[in-house]
């Protein structure tokens, strides 16, 4: 079977870096959302410009064909996408039946200092105000757990291969 673990969250929540994390234990196929921005996407966000839902679109498009042709070929894969809002979250797992979110959490003074340490990104920590007010948490009835990510990086990770593999069982 399968599965797209998408870990989303706002900026600053982790998802890059437990990806990574992730990808070496599993060795699945990554996507980095942020690669999927288009350079107006970008050089909007780097002068502190929220997107609009019309500017994520072709985004969240791009992504979710990227996860299609993961599945099309039978392998796993993780992304990293904010998937702020439940139409976001829709979209990417239309007609996708392996998408699973993993939304990492952490407190709003933890994102701003990871955030503010960070090097050679293109989003400044002043967007998160936008991200927050935006976010949608996971409904009951979406595929995916919420997940702190102010742990270790190490305790993250094997809260997250633990209920990836309790899904697992569950799913016939």
């Amino acid at each position: 079977m399968t599965t797209t673990i998408v870990l989303m969250g706002v900026a600053g929540a982790g998802k890059t870096t437990v990806m990574a994390e992730l990808a070496g234990r599993l060795g699945w196929a990554v996507a980095e959302g942020d690669d999927f921005h288009s350079p107006a996407n970008v050089a909007r966000m780097r002068v502190g410009q929220p997107l609009t839902d019309e500017d994520r679109l072709p985004w969240l498009r791009a992504l979710a064909a990227w996860i299609g042709e993961r599945e099309a070929s039978g392998e796993s894969a993780l992304v990293s996408c904010s998937a702020l809002k439940r139409a976001y979250r829709d979209l990417l797992r239309a007609g996708h039946g392996s998408v699973w979110f993993v939304h990492l959490v952490a407190p709003p003074t933890t994102l701003v200092a990871r955030l503010d340490s960070r090097r050679g990104h293109y989003m400044p920590s002043t967007l998160l105000v936008s991200q927050l007010a935006s976010l949608e948490r996971l409904a009951p009835d979406e595929p995916g757990v919420a997940v702190a990510s102010d742990d270790s990086l190490e305790g993250v990770v094997e809260e997250i291969l633990g209920l990836l593999a309790a899904r697992r069982a569950a799913v016939p």
